[in-house]
């Protein structure tokens, strides 16, 4: 009996003539520009201009990239620079390794530089584009598919990951980590955007849950992957970083709800988005109307009572004449 299993692509490459379409790096910049259309209508929700947070991800993301490429070749550098391996391959990011840690360390100072240039409060641009930046790492997580590499143990589950014999891998059905995570990251998304509406997250504690959940998940998703990393205590490196990273995350939005409570009433200096004007005009103009219909309501109630009043004035005159 075959088991049912996930296949992985033959293939990461796939040439449109002279030019080669890496799964990796598509994935990636699918992820981009789901962020950015996100954190788009999140930021105008929140009294924005529409376009500031693309011009604010025009800093981020090379810095994110750099960022991330540095955090991966850092922590296995024995890829890279041990012997018999090619420096060179450091810069060959389309076959894989970015480090989340230092995408979001870096990418938040070029994030930080855009807001600074245009006179916008980070944690508040930070705030919209949360759930934008979960989603994206759910979409570059299927990058690691494509590469047939960051799975975890073997397992002959139903959903199992089947890997092909190739460099460094081994045949055989493994756990589909990859999934897991990019599955996780969709939910991180969709508990910030709930927590977003329901509590009225500002000063950047939407961008702290979204660091503090996903981080809850790669701990464990982490755990079970079986590809060469280093360990202190027994643990993985990234296990470290995660619940670390998760403690301050918690923190940051425990001071932060006693220190500045509620969201920031003007995100973005100078004239509101077009749409966020047509969305007050419009509440304006219910209002308006709630009032028009009052004063209406208020005239008839006069009438009644001028016209009651007159009846009854008339009913005692008529009394009065029949007694006389």
């Amino acid at each position: 009996m075959d088991l049912a299993y996930i296949p992985s692509p033959s293939t990461g490459v796939i040439d449109l003539g002279p030019i080669p379409l890496r799964g990796y790096a598509f994935c990636i910049i699918i992820g981009v520009f789901v962020a950015v259309w996100l954190g788009n209508k999140r930021w105008i929700a929140r009294g924005g201009r529409a376009g500031t947070v693309a011009d604010i991800a025009v800093w981020a993301v090379p810095f994110g990239l750099v960022g991330g490429r540095l955090y991966h070749v850092i922590t296995d550098y024995q890829l890279y620079f041990s012997d018999g391996e090619d420096w060179v391959d450091a810069f060959k990011i389309w076959q894989g390794g970015l480090g989340i840690w230092g995408a979001i360390a870096l990418g938040a100072v070029g994030a930080w530089i855009g807001c600074r240039r245009r006179g916008i409060p980070l944690p508040a641009w930070a705030d919209a584009l949360a759930p934008g930046i979960a989603v994206a790492q759910a979409c570059g997580r299927w990058g690691n598919w494509f590469n047939q590499e960051l799975y975890g143990r073997e397992t002959d589950v139903p959903w199992a990951l089947k890997i092909s014999e190739g460099p460094n891998r081994v045949a055989g059905t493994y756990h589909p980590t990859f999934l897991y995570e990019s599955l996780w990251c969709i939910g991180v998304a969709l508990l910030v955007i709930w927590a977003d509406r329901r509590f009225k997250l500002g000063h950047g504690r939407a961008f702290a849950l979204y660091v503090a959940s996903y981080c809850a998940g790669r701990a464990w998703i982490e755990y079970m992957r079986v590809d060469e990393a280093h360990h202190i205590l027994g643990l993985r490196l990234n296990v470290w970083t995660a619940l670390i990273v998760f403690v301050l995350a918690v923190v940051y939005m425990v001071i932060s709800a006693k220190v500045r409570p509620g969201r920031e009433e003007i995100v973005e200096p100078g004239e509101p988005d077009a749409d966020a004007v047509g969305a007050g005009d419009a509440e304006a103009g219910e209002t308006k109307s709630d009032d028009a219909k009052s004063d209406d309501a208020a005239v008839e109630a006069d009438a009644v009572d001028a016209s009651d009043a007159s009846e009854a004035s008339e009913t005692k005159d008529a009394a009065e004449t029949a007694k006389g």
